[in-house]
C-alpha cells in the first residue's frame, strides 16, 4: 500500500458483489465517520487536484448473472470480476477521488431497440440480439409496429419513415446497426438499480468525503438508442423532431476536473461510446486535455453472447484509438501515484 492508499474496509465482501442486497445506510454512515477520523480524510472541497470517477451503467441489469443483459465478457465472469476490482479501487483511493459520477441506463417498454417496436409480415417481433440493418428495413424484413403509433402520438406512416431515417443515420455515422436488446434497465425495476456493492462504496465515499454523487440518467427517449452518457445515438428525427442533444453541461463539468477516471459496462458499447464523445469534445477544445482521462481497463468488459455475438475486437480497437489520442489505459490495482501524469 502506498501513502496515497487506504485499506479496504472489512465489510466489503467480494463474494457478494455478484448479488443483490440492501445497503445498511445508517450503519455504513456511522462507520464512514469513524473511518474519516481514523485515516485523516479531508472533505472533497479541499482537494488541491480534483478527480472525478465516472461509472458507466454499473447496474444490476448489466452486472448481475442471470439478469437481462449481463456482461460476461470473454470469461463469463466479466462484470462481477470488474466490480470486485472497482469496489476495492474506490475504497483504497477514497482520499484521491473528489466526486463519483454514476450514469444509469433508463428504459421503458416502448423503445426503438426493444422487440415490441418492430414486426414482420407474419406478425412476429424480432428476437433479442437481432441486428436490423437499413437493408432489412428497405426490404420489408422488419417494419414499425403500427399498434404503437397512437401511444407515440404519430401516424402510422411516420413510424416507418422514422425507422428508415434512423437506420440511415446510424449507417452514415459509422455506428452499429440497430440492435434489438432484451428488455433491460427498466425504470422502477430491480435491474435498473446500481449494483449493491458499488452503491455501498458510493455511499461510503459520499459520507467520508462530504461529496454528493453526481448521478446521471440517460436512455429514456423512445425513438433513439443512447449508449453514450453524453449524447443519444441520433439527435434529430424527421420533421426536425429533437431526439436529444449533446449533454454539454456534463461535458464541461467532466473537463473541469484535473483527472477523469472511467470504468463500467459495457466496454464495447456505453463505455466506448461515452469515451468517444468525450474525446470528440476534447479534440474540439484542446487535444492536450486527453491526457486527463484514465480508462480502467480491468474494470470494464465487452458484450459477448456465446454463439451469437462478440464485440471484443471492436472494444479493443476503440481503446487503442483512445490511447493513441493521449488517454491513459490503466489498471485498478496499480497505485494511482504511478499512473502517468496523474495529479497529486
Amino acid at each position: 500500500m502506498t501513502v496515497n492508499e487506504l485499506p479496504v474496509p472489512l465489510f466489503f465482501n467480494t463474494a457478494r458483489v455478484g448479488k443483490v442486497w440492501r445497503v445498511p445506510y445508517q450503519e455504513r454512515a456511522e462507520e464512514a465517520a469513524i473511518w474519516r477520523e481514523q485515516h485523516g480524510i479531508r472533505p472533497a472541497t479541499r482537494d488541491a487536484a480534483r478527480v472525478c470517477l465516472m461509472l458507466i451503467d454499473i447496474q444490476n441489469t448489466f452486472c448481475i448473472p442471470d439478469f437481462e443483459l449481463y456482461v460476461g465478457g470473454a470469461t463469463g465472469k466479466g462484470a462481477v470480476d470488474d466490480n470486485r476490482r472497482l469496489g476495492a479501487f474506490i475504497y483504497r483511493n477514497l482520499p484521491s477521488i473528489t466526486q463519483i459520477c454514476p450514469t444509469m441506463d433508463t428504459h421503458q417498454v416502448i423503445q426503438i431497440f426493444h422487440s415490441i417496436f418492430l414486426i414482420n409480415e407474419a406478425g412476429e417481433h424480432p428476437d433479442p440480439y437481432t441486428l436490423v440493418s437499413l437493408d432489412d428495413i428497405g426490404k420489408g424484413i422488419w417494419r414499425f409496429n403500427n399498434e404503437l403509433a397512437g401511444e407515440l402520438c404519430f401516424d402510422e406512416g411516420f413510424g416507418q419513415a422514422h425507422l428508415m431515417h434512423y437506420a440511415q443515420q446510424l449507417k452514415e455515422g459509422g455506428k452499429y446497426d440497430l440492435t434489438i436488446w432484451p428488455y433491460h434497465a427498466m425504470l422502477g425495476g430491480i435491474g435498473h438499480a446500481l449494483v449493491s456493492a458499488i452503491e455501498e462504496a458510493l455511499f461510503f465515499h459520499a459520507v467520508c468525503r462530504f461529496s454528493q454523487p453526481d448521478i446521471r440518467i440517460k436512455g429514456a427517449h423512445s425513438l433513439t438508442e443512447n449508449y453514450s452518457a453524453l449524447r443519444p445515438e441520433i439527435t434529430e428525427g424527421l420533421d426536425n423532431r429533437t431526439l436529444g442533444s449533446i449533454n454539454q453541461q456534463l461535458m464541461d463539468r467532466l473537463l473541469a476536473f484535473d483527472a477523469v477516471i472511467i470504468a463500467g459496462q459495457a466496454k464495447s458499447h456505453c463505455v466506448a461510446w461515452s469515451v468517444a464523445d468525450l474525446l470528440s469534445e476534447i479534440e474540439k477544445k484542446d487535444p492536450a486535455l486527453a491526457s486527463r482521462v484514465y480508462l480502467l481497463e480491468d474494470c470494464t468488459s465487452p458484450v459477448v453472447i456465446p454463439d451469437v455475438i462478440d464485440y471484443t475486437e471492436p472494444a479493443n480497437k476503440a481503446f487503442e484509438r483512445f490511447e493513441k489520442a493521449g488517454m491513459h489505459i490503466v489498471r485498478s490495482r496499480d497505485p494511482i501515484s504511478t499512473w502517468p501524469g496523474f495529479p497529486s
